[in-house]
């Protein structure tokens, strides 16, 4: 079978389809990624046939209110070209994470199955959650948020969406939210870090967790080594406000911690060395988290899961989207603490950080580690192969 795993996230999303791309390869099967530019060398390095979409994600501002309809437009006619060539010859599209809003439009056009693929229960339509919080809502329930947020939808991306799906012979959608979702999507996160509330319908197949065999960097080795569990702080691809990194340090300093600052796309560094901090580029979260005395971090749901599966207390400082929901399960879970919203100072950090720290905390984050599955991955690789032959896009 040939598949094509769509995304245009940044790594939290591209690193989970790598997952299931590599589950896939194992079982014999011809895999596709259409992905971002910014890992095309990283996926095709690995032997993947990848197509990139859309420009270059990292160092990309947020755009100003006035260009959405202008991007909106730009990123559905991007989708209906690029993804359209990479699909070209496959079985079934797999497409995952935020913004996958023409590749079913492709696969009814080609005649293939489709999947849609979430990576956190809030981003699917439920009664008994709302959406991530966006700039323009403003209902009080979780039902008319989620048809405020199927109106915002429709409103912005679905006049371009039909102009293309009348042009390639298809007949205009009227809610892009059940069509972009289909009436059975997968969930990819871990049932016991982010379960499904329900309705049915929902195929929670467990987090997409590729193996990471890379050995932590000497000076990494050599830090961890030389002292107490540090702890580790990085937000990702997250932009940063000024002064972030030493305010983290000093968060580590006021409980007698040392750190590990990963620098990330904000490029987070502290202006003086020294002996107690440690700067670092990418690395092997999965190899790390289990040596540090807590992991601070944005929220993604790639490094939530990471942190509790190596059984290390979090702090989780949301910025945006699924990001608050992490943070909100971290603390009702008692796994970590949940920063508040605002601005990240030295002083909320070390707070939150207390938290964490606890004894109590870090022991039931330990036990919690037990509970993270580890082979979503191959339960959706498996279940793709006996049904998406015979599902209908």
């Amino acid at each position: 079978m040939r598949v094509l795993l769509s995304t245009i996230g940044s790594r939290g999303e591209v690193q989970p389809v790598l997952a299931l791309a590599s589950e896939l390869r194992a079982l014999g099967q011809d895999v596709r990624l259409c992905v971002p530019p910014d890992f095309r060398d990283w996926l095709s390095g690995l032997g993947f046939a990848v197509t990139p979409i859309g420009p270059e994600l990292r160092g990309r501002g947020r755009p100003a209110a006035g260009d959405l309809r202008r991007l909106a437009e730009e990123t559905v006619a991007a989708q209906f070209v690029t993804v359209a060539e990479a699909a070209e010859g496959c079985d079934v599209i797999v497409a995952a994470g935020a913004l996958q809003l023409a590749a079913r439009s492709i696969a009814e056009r080609l005649g293939v199955a489709y999947v849609y693929a979430s990576f956190c229960p809030i981003t699917l339509p439920s009664e008994r959650h709302s959406p991530p919080p966006m700039p323009w809502r403003s209902a009080d329930t979780p039902r008319a948020r989620w048809a405020e947020d199927a109106r915002h939808l429709n409103a912005t991306f679905g006049p371009t969406l039909n102009a293309h799906r009348v042009a390639s012979g298809l007949a205009p959608v009227d809610e892009l939210q059940s069509h972009v979702f289909t009436d059975r999507p997968w969930l990819a996160a871990d049932a016991a870090l982010a379960p499904w509330p329900g309705p049915a319908g929902v195929v929670q197949t467990g987090a997409w967790i590729h193996p990471d065999s890379r050995p932590l960097p000497e000076e990494v080795r050599e830090f961890l080594d030389a002292g107490e569990p540090p702890v580790y702080f990085g937000f990702g691809s997250m932009s940063a406000e000024a002064g972030l990194a030493e305010a983290m340090l000093a968060a580590a300093r006021a409980h007698g911690r040392r750190a590990i600052i990963a620098r990330g796309w904000a490029d987070l560094a502290v202006a003086d060395a020294a002996p107690d901090c440690l700067g670092i580029g990418e690395i092997n979260q999965q190899a790390l988290f289990p040596r540090v005395a807590a992991a601070v971090h944005h929220g993604g749901a790639g490094t939530t899961t990471t942190a509790a599966r190596a059984g290390a207390a979090q702090v989780v400082a949301p910025r945006m989207y699924d990001q608050f929901s992490f943070a909100d399960r971290v603390r009702d879970l008692g796994i970590g603490a949940a920063h508040a919203p605002g601005a990240l100072t030295a002083e909320s950090l070390a707070a939150a950080l207390g938290t964490a720290l606890a004894p109590q905390v870090a022991a039931r984050a330990r036990e919690f580690a037990g509970r993270v599955r580890v082979d979503g991955a191959s339960v959706a690789a498996q279940r793709l192969l006996t049904t998406a032959p015979v599902a209908s896009a």
